[in-house]
């Protein structure tokens, strides 16, 4: 099941299954969309209950599915819901990321890891590979080098390695602190600095949309950055 907890500028949402190490129904990339897509919170914080952080697919579900394309186009579906949220997503990882819980990961904003933290595609080994947006975002993040190291060896990385890579942006003892702080930022600058920094569209078209985006935010704040002069 999924829950959500709003506090103050950060909704908390936590995947809770920890019996299955929060592995994922249909029902529950359903109601995972819903609460990051509905969150009015500036910054959105997902987490995993009890010794993990998500293990993917609950394969018990994958073993019986009669469409497997439906239930991959779910995590899809999911994903991206994650990845175009107006709130900006911070994915607190403490102990296992497995499958498609990596990919869920991939599609947030940040990604901060406890020294608990571990991360496998473990698919290859029973011939199965990431598809709810997995092969697209993993290259993103790693760069095709580690990524096909990653995805292909289905070995698992500790919190260091996540973070050489570019896996993971920070390994801190509290992710949520890292939520906390964020969320501290103006909420439209905030929103501005996501879509810009995700929008894929060629450069000059990008960087226009970042000198309006930029004015618009002086026009708004124009009194807070005055006062700040001189500091």
């Amino acid at each position: 099941m999924i829950r959500t907890r709003d506090d103050d500028a950060v909704r908390v949402v936590t995947i809770d299954r920890p019996a299955r190490r929060n592995a994922l129904r249909p029902e529950d990339l359903t109601a995972l969309r819903t609460a990051v897509a509905e969150a009015d919170a500036p910054v959105t914080y997902l987490r995993g209950a009890g010794k993990a952080f998500c293990a993917g697919a609950d394969l018990d579900v994958v073993a019986a599915l009669d469409d497997p394309a439906s239930f991959a186009r779910a995590g899809q579906r999911t994903a991206r819901a994650i990845a175009d949220a107006e709130t900006v997503v911070v994915c607190g990882i403490d102990g296992a990321a497995r499958g498609g819980g990596v990919e869920l990961a991939l599609a947030a904003d940040l990604r901060v890891a406890t020294p608990a933290a571990t991360f496998a595609e473990p698919g290859v080994e029973f011939g199965l590979f990431g598809a709810w947006g997995g092969t697209v975002r993993l290259p993103r993040v790693m760069g095709e080098g580690d990524a096909l190291d990653f995805a292909l060896s289905g070995r698992v990385l500790d919190a260091d390695e996540a973070l050489r890579t570019g896996l993971v942006s920070r390994v801190v003892d509290d992710p949520r602190s890292v939520a906390n702080a964020i969320g501290r930022g103006k909420p439209d600058a905030l929103r501005a600095i996501k879509r810009r920094v995700r929008d894929r569209r060629d450069d000059g078209t990008q960087e226009e949309a970042e000198a309006t985006a930029f004015a618009d935010l002086v026009a708004e704040h124009g009194d807070d950055i005055a006062a700040t002069r001189g500091v």
